[in-house]
């Protein structure tokens, strides 16, 4: 039996899906998934270094596995990630037990690293300044086999003043067109039913093939994929959000009515100095274009309370712009400075306690402005994606959970019959709360699929790293007619 490992991972998206890289190439290498990180031979730390508490927090948690590897010494221990690419050999400098430390651009080497290391008794740092091999040809183990991660591109071309993932992660690069969509087609073949396109600047795809209008094109391809139900993207800029994809949103039945659109801020005076080339008056004018071709689209954003030199106006704009914009969604941030952006170096950086007590309005009124619109969807009925995790019954209420198909987290009473993750039911709403929606009447429908199949069987997810993909799961169950919980489909 193989050497086994277990992978911790910090941050965004993007990191989720490195992960599942990750776990593919160890998987390829001949390495076997661990049941926890201390009984694991090689435990992996993808890092973010985006919050200022992430440093801390890999210390941390690597000072947890001192004195589990001294007990161990055959135990290796690998960082990557963000965090890793910036701080290099400091991270062997602090913590002298880690094994391995390699950067956003080489995923790839991390077997190689870990035998070298092993061979040589002595720690193995790679950090590479440019991409030489996209992350997506490499083997994935993914962690759903109903629902895939795919990049369509990585890097970013912005510079935002508060932001260090372009000097971590690189300038864009740009996958082909008709690679990104081999790989939704091969997920969706094995039965995978939702699937989210990545990018640090996901909607400006296509610039360095000088194709401005790849990816509304590529919405739309998206459409065509037999067995594809659910297209999701995150995160997109406003500077280059257009009509055209507005349009291919609208247009393209299986592209889900929600936008993640970060705002950051209000207050075109701080957009300014945080180098965001739009200003509240093109954000909101966004969000009427697309609300007026999709009524319903939930729309959440990403703020930042207390960045430098911010004043009391200022913050007042960004609480007009939320109150106007009627986020479903916002993840709201106190601003930190990071060493290596220019924002930790201006001047006027505001006091804890200002930042807190704006941080708690900004909270206050966004919870506020969350509860009525999610009040709005009581007595609609919705189509709900059972998710792992979030969809297992829980014990206390009896309900299980998933994803309507507009991203809001629908908790439901399922009826005597399991219904697994990755079946799709439809619920009518009966209470709207403000992180979520209830669902306590009867499930009108539910339909078995293939990735609730594969999940019953425990299968691996679609895309593992034997290349071979999934074996047939048999046909798709059809979709129920509408009945109550004596629905046998």
């Amino acid at each position: 039996m193989g050497r086994s490992y277990t992978i911790r991972t910090y941050g965004c998206q993007m990191n989720v899906h490195d992960s599942e890289r990750m776990a593919g190439l160890l998987e390829a290498a001949g390495y076997r998934r661990a049941d926890g990180a201390d009984a694991a031979d090689v435990v992996v730390f993808n890092t973010c270094a985006v919050r200022e508490n992430a440093d801390n927090k890999l210390y941390g948690n690597l000072g947890h596995l001192r004195p589990v590897k001294a007990r161990n010494p055959k135990m290796q221990i690998a960082v990557g990630g963000c965090l890793a690419q910036k701080d290099r050999d400091a991270i062997v400098s602090r913590a002298p037990w880690v094994d391995v430390v390699f950067g956003t651009h080489n995923i790839g080497s991390l077997p190689v690293l870990l035998d070298r290391a092993r061979h040589n008794a002595a720690a193995e740092v790679e950090i590479l300044e440019a991409l030489e091999v996209f992350p997506s040809t490499l083997p994935a183990r993914r962690e759903s086999t109903y629902a895939g991660w795919v990049s369509i591109s990585v890097g970013c071309n912005n510079t935002c003043t508060f932001c260090i993932v372009p000097s971590l992660r690189g300038t864009e690069r740009d996958r082909r067109p008709g690679d990104v969509l081999a790989e939704v087609q091969a997920l969706a073949a094995e039965g995978v039913l939702e699937v989210t396109l990545l990018g640090q600047n996901v909607n400006s795809y296509g610039v360095e093939f000088g194709d401005r209008g790849a990816f509304a094109a590529l919405l739309r391809a998206c459409g065509g994929v037999d067995g594809l139900e659910r297209v999701r993207f995150t995160s997109p800029h406003p500077r280059d959000f257009t009509s055209d994809v507005i349009a291919a949103m609208a247009e393209t039945a299986n592209v889900c009515p929600q936008l993640h659109m970060p705002l950051q801020s209000g207050s075109d005076d701080v957009l300014r100095r945080m180098r965001r080339s739009y200003r509240s008056t093109r954000f909101l004018g966004i969000l009427d274009e697309v609300r007026a071709a999709i009524p319903d689209a939930a729309i959440s954003t990403d703020i930042i309370v207390g960045f430098p030199g911010e004043t009391d106006d200022d913050f007042a704009a960004t609480l007009d712009v939320v109150a106007r914009a009627r986020f479903a969604q916002a993840f709201t941030f106190q601003y930190s400075p990071r060493p290596g952006t220019p924002a930790a170096e201006m001047p006027d950086q505001l006091p804890k306690a200002v930042v807190q007590e704006r941080y708690e309005r900004l909270v206050a009124l966004q919870e506020a402005v969350s509860w009525a619109e999610n009040r709005r969807w009581e007595g609609r009925t919705v189509e709900v994606l059972v998710a792992a995790g979030e969809g297992r019954k829980d014990a206390t209420t009896g309900r299980a959970s998933g994803r309507a198909r507009d991203g809001r987290l629908v908790h439901f009473t399922p009826c005597e019959r399991v219904v697994r993750p990755g079946d799709v039911v439809t619920v009518e709403v009966t209470y709207g709360a403000p992180h979520h929606l209830v669902a306590d009447g009867p499930v009108l429908t539910h339909r078995r699929t293939r990735a609730g199949d594969a999940y019953e069987a425990g299968l691996r997810p679609a895309g593992a790293p034997t290349g071979l993909g999934l074996p047939g799961f048999g046909a798709p169950a059809p979709v129920a007619a509408a009945a109550a919980c004596g629905s046998t489909s």
